[in-house]
C-alpha cells in the first residue's frame, strides 16, 4: 500500500490558503482575471513569500532560499517573480507578463496601463446614469450590492482618484475621460471601464 502526502497551503498565520477562506483565489480566469491572480500573489505576507516560491514555483532551491531571505523593499522583488511564475503555469506566459505590465503601470509608473481589467458598459446600460454600485457590479468589482455599500461607507471605492463617500453615488457620460472611467477598490484592485 502507498500513501501520497503534500503540505496543507497556509499562510504565516496558519490560516489555510483556499475557497473556504476570505478572499478565495479561483483557477478560473472568468472567476479571478489573470491580473488579479498575479496581484494575490504580488500582495502575499513577506513572512509567506519563501514557503509558495518552494511549493508553487519551479525554481531551483538556491534561488528560492536567496529570495525568501531577502529583506525590506527588496522582497517586492521576490515577491514580483513568485506572482509572475504561479501566474505563468496557472494561466500563460503572455498573461503573466500583461499583468506584471498592468501592475507596474500602476504602482510605478512603468509597463503597459492597456492590461489593466477593463469591463465594458455599453451606452444603453448606462442609460442617463447608473449607480456606482451597479457599476460595480457590472464590472465584476463586486459580488453584491451589500459589499458595495460597506466598501463605500469604509471609503474603499474611488472614481477617477476621487473617493465615493455617498452610496446613492451615480455615474453619467460626463464621468468617462477619453471613454474610460477608472475604479479603484481598495488599495490595489483597479478596473478601468471602457464606455462602448
Amino acid at each position: 500500500v502507498y500513501g501520497m502526502t503534500f503540505s496543507l497551503l497556509t499562510n504565516s498565520e496558519g490560516k489555510k490558503m483556499g475557497k473556504t477562506e476570505k478572499g478565495a483565489l479561483w483557477l478560473d480566469r472568468n472567476k479571478t482575471t489573470p491580473y488579479e491572480f498575479y496581484q494575490y500573489w504580488r500582495n502575499i505576507d513577506d513572512a509567506d513569500v519563501e514557503k509558495c516560491l518552494a511549493l508553487l514555483t519551479f525554481l531551483p532551491m538556491d534561488e528560492v532560499r536567496r529570495l525568501g531571505s531577502l529583506e525590506g523593499s527588496d522582497i517586492n522583488k521576490a515577491k514580483e517573480i513568485l506572482a509572475f511564475e504561479v501566474t505563468k503555469l496557472i494561466h500563460s506566459e503572455e498573461d503573466a507578463i500583461n499583468a506584471q505590465n498592468a501592475a507596474r503601470a500602476l504602482f510605478s509608473g512603468g509597463g503597459d496601463s492597456e492590461n489593466i481589467p477593463a469591463p465594458e458598459l455599453t451606452r444603453a446600460e448606462l442609460g442617463e446614469s447608473i449607480s456606482v454600485i451597479d457599476l460595480m457590479v457590472k464590472s465584476a468589482l463586486i459580488k453584491t450590492k451589500s459589499e458595495g455599500r460597506r466598501l463605500i461607507e469604509q471609503s474603499g471605492i474611488s472614481i477617477n482618484d476621487n473617493i465615493i463617500s455617498d452610496v446613492y453615488a451615480m455615474v453619467t457620460e460626463n464621468d468617462f475621460v477619453d471613454g474610460k472611467l477608472m475604479i479603484k477598490k481598495g488599495k490595489k484592485i483597479y478596473h478601468r471601464v471602457k464606455l462602448i
